[in-house]
């Protein structure tokens, strides 16, 4: 297989509540769609879901333009190949930049799964026809506006419920919402905000005895050696999400006891073929996984479903619906969830297709490697 044409659409949506993490608040989302075209006519699509800025990690929606048009555009093209896996391998010279990655990655798997007429989860090796769902919710400007929006999520079907947390608001949000949901799925996230010091040492003991799920990437990310010994300290399950971008850092986690569950999210590590041996891995080593999201628009959302069926995969991942973050996807249908449930799609490819009408009405920039003067 090779591809014929490769385009990117620069597309913004706002968010239908706006969303606050430890280092900032978003109302909208700017993403990249990548659409990977063979010489049949066929068409895959990714999704870049880079964070506009550079708080997350290094890479930001402009870098991953840039390297998309000057990198991985030109390899894809002259690159011929049977699995996504030679594809991706076109591109291995190319150090970080896992978001650009991960969105070509996506394309060719879903171009790939399209030709073969297999839904993508199939040929990812999922095991499920259903996948359950969690949200993720934000810093909220008080604790009883906290409280609405986890009953909101609670009516709405939701089995699990994720916190963001930072210095000044953790023990006393989680224990509000633990009181006012004894029985929840609750688990926190803290994107790397705290100091490896005493002070925080304090905080996660004390949210130690909140019987939470797990206690997400509470220090920088890749410091190994402070998640080991608050793994140690405390009997929450500590998960590792920043710290872990390619399976190498997985494997330093599992030596050094740094964690006991896996967030894996596709974008992070570099794309669908990477997430599922990060799966495989972790799975053999006796690691729970979940899939974690970047609020990604249907498209990702839908890769997203897709790798979460397999087997490994035994947490509720961050796949809800796409009407808690957008009032209309780039997708139809979009994803739904039932009860906090979402079916995995049986049609081939992702198992959707892609709202043109909607995705150019949104796209700030373009770039077609049809064009005369794309090179």
């Amino acid at each position: 297989m090779r591809l014929e044409r490769l385009r990117i659409f620069e597309v913004r949506l706002h968010l239908v509540h706006s969303f606050q993490t430890s280092s900032h608040r978003k109302s909208g989302l700017t993403h990249l769609l990548v659409a990977a075209t063979d010489a049949d006519g066929r068409t895959g699509w990714g999704e870049i879901a880079s964070p506009a800025d550079p708080y997350y990690c290094s890479e930001t929606t402009e870098t991953a333009f840039d390297i998309a048009i000057d990198y991985l555009v030109p390899r894809a093209l002259d690159t011929e190949w049977e699995t996504p896996a030679e594809l991706e391998a076109s591109w291995a010279k190319i150090r970080g930049h896992e978001f650009a990655k991960a969105g070509f990655s996506g394309a060719a798997w879903d171009l790939y799964a399209r030709t073969t007429e297999t839904p993508l989860a199939a040929a990812l090796g999922g095991t499920r026809s259903e996948v359950v769902a969690g949200v993720s919710l934000g810093i909220e400007p008080t604790i009883d506006d906290l409280l609405v929006q986890v009953q909101h999520q609670v009516d709405a079907g939701y089995r699990r419920v994720k916190l963001k947390i930072a210095p000044g608001w953790d023990t006393e949000p989680v224990a509000a919402v633990r009181a006012a949901h004894p029985g929840l799925d609750l688990h926190v996230d803290a994107n790397g905000a705290y100091p490896d010091d005493d002070a925080s040492a304090k905080v996660f003991t004390t949210l130690d005895d909140a019987e939470l799920t797990m206690i997400e990437q509470p220090y920088a990310p890749r410091d190994f050696v402070a998640h080991s010994r608050l793994q140690s300290r405390i009997g929450t399950p500590v998960c590792l999400d920043e710290s872990v971008v390619d399976v190498h850092d997985l494997h330093t986690m599992i030596a050094m006891k740094a964690g006991r569950v896996l967030n894996i999210k596709v974008s992070r590590m570099g794309g669908l073929t990477v997430a599922r041996e990060a799966h495989d891995v972790a799975t053999d080593a006796g690691i729970p996984v979940w899939c974690g999201g970047m609020h990604e628009f249907g498209v990702g959302r839908a890769a997203n479903v897709a790798i979460s069926s397999l087997p490994g995969f035994t947490l509720p991942s961050d796949v809800s619906g796409s009407d808690k973050y957008y009032a209309r996807d780039v997708i139809t249908p979009p994803v739904i969830a039932h009860d906090g449930v979402v079916t995995v799609p049986t049609g081939p490819g992702i198992g959707h297709e892609v709202d043109m009408h909607w995705v150019e009405q949104n796209t700030l920039r373009g770039f077609d490697s049809s064009d005369d003067d794309a090179a």
